[in-house]
């Protein structure tokens, strides 16, 4: 697990505001939501995890640069 700087955790937070939409394309965790699967963020934690409200009821957060996603517009 890579250790993120407070100013690339400030930059994710900025980058993936509350609220923003996305879609997952591929987590590599038993417990991913499938891939498709859309959700909204709620948070990036001090750590620069993405929290996000998925639309199936998991809470599973992605982390940048190891799990694919997108942003949906």
């Amino acid at each position: 697990m890579k250790i993120l700087t407070k100013q690339q955790v400030r930059q994710l937070r900025d980058f993936y505001p509350e609220g923003t939409k996305v879609q997952l394309i591929r987590m590599d965790d038993p417990q991913a939501p499938p891939a498709g699967t859309r959700g909204v963020i709620t948070h990036v934690d001090d750590a620069g995890n993405i929290h996000v409200s998925w639309d199936n009821g998991s809470g599973l957060s992605l982390i940048p640069g190891e799990d694919e996603f997108k942003i949906i517009k």
